[in-house]
């Protein structure tokens, strides 16, 4: 019994099989947290082109759906 708890923990810790995941995301918290700062930090002109662009797609989205406000 010894012997078979000392071969699953070692094949348990020597797996590195959810490395990638584990990997990926902290590469997208590293990247939302980017995101953040540049909000943040950039007053006005940023906000302003993504409310722009936001409001773009809705309009366009209302035009397919025939729906006019």
């Amino acid at each position: 019994m010894a012997d078979n708890f000392a071969t699953f923990t070692n094949r348990f810790v020597s797996d590195e099989s959810g490395q990638g995941i584990t990997e990926y995301g902290a590469i997208l918290a590293f990247v939302a947290v980017l995101v953040a700062l540049v909000f943040s930090f950039a007053k006005g002109g940023l906000s302003g082109a993504i409310s722009a662009a936001f409001s773009s797609v809705i309009g366009q989205l209302n035009q397919l759906s025939g729906y006019s406000s």
